[in-house]
C-alpha cells in the first residue's frame, strides 16, 4: 500500500471540502450552530485508491458521502475493490477507514463477491490491510455454485480462497453437480470448519454429522476433498468415533473413507456392523 499517494488524495479531498465550506460561510446567512456542522468536512462522491510497489492499482474504495473525523473517514454506501491475483468486490451500507493503517470496518448488509462468483454475506466485517485478512464475530453465509456454508464467526482471505468458520456450522454440498438433480449432502458441526480452495479441501471438526437420503454419518472430524474448481466431491474421510446409520443398520469404526465415484465406504479401526435381520426381527453383529 502506497501511503504517500493515499495521503495526497486524502489531503486533496479535505482541502476541497474546506474550500467549499469557506465559500459558503462568506455568502450564507446560516446560523452558527448549522455552520459548525461543516467543520466535520463532509464531502460527496468519495474515492480512495491504493497502489503496490510496482505502481499498479492494488485497491480502491468508493462512497456516496465521507465524513473526516481525526484519523477516521466514515463512508456511506461503500463499494470497494481489491486487485490482485483475483479481483474481489466488497459492498456495505457503512464503512470506516483508518487513515494511518488503512484498516476498514464495514457494517450493515456486508457482501464480498470474488471473481469466481463465490459470495460471503454478514452484518459486520473488519478488514486488516497489513495481514490481508477479513474477520467477523457475526453470522456468515458463504455461497458457491455447488456449496452453501453458514455459521457464526469467520476469518478469511478477502478473496475467500481460504476461510475458517468458527462455530455452529451447516454446509450443503452437491456431490454430483453434473446430474440434473444432483445429490445433496448436509454436514453440520460444532466448529471450526476450514475451507481451502487452493488445496480443494473442507475440514469439519467437533460433533460432525453428515446426512444424505436415509444415510447418516457421524464422526469427530471430517475431511472433504473436492474436484478441480470445486465442481464435486472426490472423497470424504471421517476420523474418530465413526458411526454410520442406514435404515435400521449401524456401522462403527475409527475411520471411514467414502469415494464418490464408486459410492463405496471403506472402514478401518476395529469396524463393527450391526444389522437387523428379517427373521424374527433378529439382530446380527459383525466385527473385524
Amino acid at each position: 500500500m502506497n501511503l504517500k499517494k493515499i495521503f495526497v488524495i486524502i489531503i486533496f479531498c479535505a482541502t476541497l471540502a474546506s474550500s467549499v465550506w469557506a465559500e459558503e460561510s462568506e455568502t450564507s446567512e446560516t446560523p452558527p450552530a448549522a455552520s459548525n456542522a461543516h467543520s466535520e468536512q463532509k464531502i460527496q462522491g468519495f474515492n480512495l485508491q491504493g497502489y503496490n510497489d510496482a505502481g499498479d492499482k492494488a485497491w480502491d474504495v468508493n462512497g456516496t458521502t465521507a465524513d473526516f473525523k481525526g484519523q477516521e473517514i466514515t463512508l456511506s454506501n461503500v463499494d470497494a475493490n481489491s486487485y490482485g491475483e483475483e479481483k474481489v468486490n466488497l459492498t456495505a451500507e457503512k464503512g470506516t477507514i483508518n487513515q494511518t493503517s488503512g484498516d476498514m470496518k464495514l457494517e450493515k448488509d456486508v457482501m464480498i463477491t470474488s471473481e469466481r462468483g463465490m459470495q460471503m454475506m454478514t452484518d459486520s466485517l473488519n478488514w486488516n490491510r497489513k495481514d490481508d485478512l477479513v474477520t467477523t464475530q457475526d453470522g456468515v453465509v458463504i455461497t458457491d455454485k455447488n456449496m452453501m456454508v453458514k455459521g457464526k464467526g469467520m476469518k478469511a482471505s478477502p478473496g475467500l480462497n481460504s476461510a475458517e468458520i468458527s462455530q455452529d456450522v451447516t454446509a450443503r454440498v452437491n456431490t454430483e453437480p453434473k446430474k440434473d438433480n444432483g445429490r445433496i449432502v448436509t454436514i453440520t458441526s460444532d466448529g471450526p470448519m476450514m475451507i481451502d480452495q487452493v488445496k480443494l479441501t473442507a475440514t469439519f471438526d467437533e460433533n460432525v454429522v453428515a446426512t444424505q437420503g436415509d444415510r447418516m454419518l457421524k464422526a469427530d472430524r471430517m475431511e472433504v476433498h473436492f474436484q478441480p474448481d470445486m465442481k464435486g466431491i472426490t472423497d470424504m474421510i471421517c476420523i474418530g468415533n465413526v458411526e454410520i446409520t442406514q435404515g435400521e443398520n449401524k456401522t462403527y469404526a475409527e475411520k471411514a473413507t467414502y469415494e464418490s465415484a464408486t459410492q463405496k465406504v471403506t472402514l478401518s479401526g476395529r469396524p463393527k456392523l450391526i444389522m437387523e435381520t428379517d427373521k424374527d426381527n433378529g439382530i446380527a453383529a459383525f466385527t473385524n
